[in-house]
């Protein structure tokens, strides 16, 4: 079966404000910040309120993310993780069905 490469993939996306605030204080509570920053090996982090739709291989996204997020993959300063299901659950966020956050590491 070969692979099909996907040329292009609207990445964009509109969260309801009350959706995109729930989502935001599950994304920042205490226990969840503690345990991303102890995952990305640091004592603490900071949410960036930055999100993105993860996307299809292509040659203009060879990570899996819009490219303008690449740069945040890349630093060592940034922890990259996939929003937990039920986080998308309890925020009534079904479209899209998958998100990723952005955490930034404070030294």
């Amino acid at each position: 079966m070969p692979l099909k490469i996907v040329q292009n993939f609207d990445s964009s996306f509109t969260l309801e404000p009350a959706a995109k605030a729930t989502l935001f204080n599950l994304l920042t509570g205490e226990a969840f910040i503690n345990q991303i920053a102890q995952q990305g090996h640091c004592e603490q982090i900071e949410f960036t309120e930055l999100l993105f739709q993860p996307v299809p291989y292509s040659l203009a996204t060879p990570k899996g993310m819009p490219a303008e997020f690449e740069p945040y993959h890349e630093s060592e300063d940034y922890v990259i993780i996939n929003v937990p299901p039920n986080f998308m659950f309890n925020a009534k966020i079904f479209k899209p069905s998958r998100l990723c956050a952005i955490y930034r590491k404070i030294k």
